[in-house]
């Protein structure tokens, strides 16, 4: 099998990171129209357990493939250059949104 280069893998973990983000923000558009007001501490709970819940998934999606690399394969510098490509491309995605948000 071909490797893939790191900046195309950080640019793939990136894509996952933007799109998984975007599903929760879905949820926190629409939640009130979805689930309706909650006046009593399910709410709270609900949104505590949603944090804890994509702080991991985040996490595997942006560290799990670096930490393979790093346990694995003993190579420390491959797994930070991917956690590096995948950090810059998630600033450059936060950058160009932010623009299109300020021209719009």
């Amino acid at each position: 099998m071909k490797k893939m280069p790191l900046p195309l893998i950080g640019l793939l973990q990136a894509l996952g990171l933007g799109f998984y983000c975007s599903l929760v923000g879905i949820i926190f558009w629409k939640g009130n129209a979805w689930f309706g007001n909650i006046d009593n501490s399910w709410g709270p709970l609900a949104m505590l357990s949603l944090f804890v819940v994509s702080a991991l998934i985040c996490a595997l999606i942006a560290l799990g493939y670096p930490f393979l690399v790093f346990w694995d394969k003993k190579n420390t510098k491959e797994a930070l250059k991917l956690i590096s490509y995948t950090a810059a491309w998630l600033l450059l995605f936060v950058i160009v949104l932010f623009t299109i948000f300020a021209l719009t």
